[in-house]
């Protein structure tokens, strides 16, 4: 393993099922302006968009309105990385900048036009790493503008762990580029102070015959907004996206998701799930699919499921399908939201189990597909620590 490396860093509704001749992506997305990376071609969001409907932007700390600045005592990253991974800082110039995707709202254009030197992590045609790309990133209290991109060569495997601790204002771009045959698993996990706001765009490029699986882990945070996107650069590239977040008392968390599917004979698969407690627990989960004309032989599926545990929290679901083309293998979405199952935890304590710990084995049941899914060890571990952590807290 080499020596860690200091990185720069800058109520549930449904949609309908869309079939349209004529349709394109700005449509798709639902955006109020074509994506950019021009901060000035976007304007200052007040809140009747579509993509900011759900959002409190006065939580924002000006991130949404140009009034952020950087600055404070700023956010440290630190990369720990197997032998043969390069890993550059480099400028705005830079030709691999913005190849996975283009901002499509006016946090993620600032975050490009705003961060001071982008970091670059590239991971070698062919090989095979056997442990994990490990980015730490934690927030000192200020306020900081980033942007990131992997990139692996043909047929290379890599798995990147992405953690988030402490205190920040953080808006950032994440690109992810796939050769083809590649193999990638990302784990972003949100652990912040109970102060900090994050939004970020996640951009990945699948290229023929590769396979991308996105797991994001969100806990902390005043206001969590996050939005991985994806689109294909060749056929037969699979992506699976799951989530998992734990909303709690005062807490946005936002995930808005956007799988392209542009090219023909490719797949997805999304499976978001998370659990609410407290007053004013506010939980989004934006879930669109596009099959375009050219995207023949598409197989794809979205869920969202929700626990609300306690009274006064809130979810808002919205799966989105827009297909434009008949020729596919397969394409559904699904939402559900349903308070925590009193006859579970009856059946539990009848066979003896105290009540707390029939509520602890029914949320790790509840989640425990997508833990599986994240392959790390310390991170699951970590990860179902944390899940009885807020468990504890928990208002009976």
């Amino acid at each position: 393993m080499a020596e860690a490396q200091n990185l720069p860093v800058g109520s549930t509704t449904a949609g309908a099922i869309a079939v349209a001749a004529e349709a394109d992506s700005t449509v798709a997305t639902r955006m109020s302006a074509p994506p950019s990376f021009d901060v000035a071609d976007f304007p200052v969001p007040t809140g009747r968009e579509e993509e900011w409907r759900f959002t409190p932007l006065e939580r924002l700390r000006g991130l949404h309105d140009g009034t952020a600045v950087a600055g404070g005592n700023g956010l440290k990253a630190e990369l720990d990385a197997p032998e043969g991974v390069t890993v550059e800082a480099v400028g705005r110039d830079d030709a691999r900048l913005g190849r996975a995707g283009t901002p499509v709202d006016r946090i993620a254009a600032q975050a490009y036009s705003a961060f001071e030197q982008a970091s670059v992590v590239t991971v070698p045609k062919e090989t095979v790493l056997t442990e994990p790309i490990r980015i730490a990133v934690h927030g000192e209290g200020g306020t900081a503008f980033g942007h990131t991109v992997v990139e692996l060569g043909a047929f290379a495997e890599a798995v990147v762990v992405i953690d988030h601790t402490g205190d920040a204002v953080l808006a950032a771009n994440v690109e992810y580029v796939l050769g083809d045959g590649a193999k990638l698993t990302v784990v972003s996990v949100q652990d912040w102070d109970d102060t900090a706001v994050h939004v970020a765009q996640h951009n990945a490029l699948v290229g023929r015959d590769a396979s991308f699986k996105s797991v994001v882990v969100t806990f902390g945070g005043d206001v969590v907004r996050l939005h991985p996107r994806v689109s294909y650069a060749g056929t037969g590239g699979e992506a699976e996206l799951f989530g998992l977040y734990f909303t709690d008392k005062g807490q946005h968390q936002e995930h808005r998701l956007l799988v392209d599917h542009n090219t023909p004979h490719c797949k997805s698969n999304v499976v978001y799930k998370g659990a609410l407690q407290g007053d004013n627990a506010h939980a989004v989960w934006i879930g669109d699919v596009l099959i375009e004309a050219k995207a023949e032989g598409t197989d794809t599926y979205e869920m969202n499921r929700n626990l609300v545990l306690t009274d006064g929290a809130r979810v808002d679901s919205v799966p989105n399908l827009e297909i434009e083309t008949g020729e596919i293998v397969g394409a559904g979405h699904a939402s559900a939201t349903g308070r925590f199952d009193d006859e579970q935890l009856f059946y539990l304590m009848s066979r003896g189990i105290p009540q707390h710990e029939a509520r602890r084995l029914v949320v790790r049941g509840f989640f425990a597909e997508l833990v599986q899914q994240i392959g790390v060890k310390d991170i699951e571990e970590r990860l179902l620590a944390k899940i009885d952590e807020e468990l504890e807290a928990s208002v009976a």
